[in-house]
């Protein structure tokens, strides 16, 4: 068990076992270096893939720093969410690689095929369309997308559609 006591109810002690691999990483002094890897496991764990006040003021708490450190590193990537998402996330990259191959197009059918504005999510909570990325590192792959984390580059409508359409 962790130095702070466990205070919360929303996160499981498997899931502070996790976080307690962590903070072994870091010196007692330094805990907050393990703030983002508690946040994704967190997140993962126990948020259905976003991120309440609740369950950052836990991780504030256990970690031990103050919760609007928390809540900075939570609002200030993007690999957070903070309000209610679907089962997948699909990101489109629109930086210039992509831009230029045709990433916002790509954004638009999405958009009109499935329904959704960027930042919505589907009426059958299968995806979100998660907010525009600015870059997603895969230039030489554009125009790409993420879904779930998972790199999918040299897109086309059709391929979009197959992968879109393949999500459980």
């Amino acid at each position: 068990m962790s130095q702070i006591e466990r205070k919360g109810a929303l996160i499981s002690s498997d899931t502070y076992e996790q976080i307690d691999k962590w903070l072994a990483k870091f010196p007692a002094d330094k805990r907050q270096s393990a703030l983002i890897p508690a946040l994704n496991i967190v997140q993962e764990e126990c948020g259905h893939g976003s991120l309440t006040t609740e369950l950052m003021d836990e991780v504030a708490g256990y970690i031990g720093i103050s919760e609007i450190a928390v809540y900075e590193v939570a609002s200030f990537y993007s690999m957070y969410e903070l309000k209610p998402v679907g089962r997948n996330m699909v990101a489109v990259c629109t930086n210039i690689s992509c831009m230029l191959c045709g990433g916002e197009e790509i954004v638009q059918h999405v958009e009109e095929k499935y329904g959704v504005k960027i930042g919505e999510t589907t009426a059958d909570g299968k995806f979100t369309l998660k907010q525009e990325e600015e870059c997603l590192a895969a230039c030489t792959g554009a125009p790409m997308m993420t879904v779930n984390g998972h790199y999918h580059e040299k897109l086309t409508l059709e391929k979009v559609d197959s992968i879109i359409e393949g999500l459980k």
